[in-house]
């Protein structure tokens, strides 16, 4: 499961995830997305490398051959793909899922849109709670 979830979150991570705390140490606090200008351009070169299939399916191809298990795992590493594609506008980090051989994405609607973010988080939130209910019921430890 934490496999799982690394593999999730790993083109957040290595992308904005390095960015992000290198800029607050410098005081940008800010709640609101940073300005396309403040973003480093390695930023943007690793948010295209990590969110694209032709590098995942391509780097779990060649993690398949020698560790089977975890190239099953990295499988959430192209789901996230899939679910950033239709939730990212054109004007700000567009999925080019395709890269590096086109620069196709299609302009959906961003994370930040109310419609997504509070459904997204209250989905989150249920299948929390009905984990916690299912262990607690079965009176063991969440499991993957």
């Amino acid at each position: 499961m934490w496999w799982a979830l690394f593999f999730g979150a790993f083109p957040d991570l290595f992308s904005f995830g390095l960015w992000l705390p290198i800029d607050m140490l410098n005081g940008n606090l800010a709640l609101e997305a940073p300005a396309l200008e403040r973003i480093p351009g390695w930023v943007s070169f690793n948010y295209d490398l990590l969110h694209s299939f032709v590098v995942a399916l391509a780097v779990i191809g060649i993690t398949a051959i020698r560790c089977r298990w975890l190239a099953f795992t990295m499988l959430a590493w192209p789901f996230h793909i899939i679910l950033d594609i239709p939730f990212h506008a054109k004007e700000y980090f567009p999925t080019r899922f395709l890269w590096p051989l086109s620069d196709v994405s299609v302009d959906g609607i961003p994370w930040t849109s109310p419609w997504i973010w509070y459904p997204n988080v209250a989905g989150i939130c249920c299948l929390y709670l009905w984990r916690w209910r299912r262990a607690s019921k079965n009176n063991c430890p969440l499991q993957s």
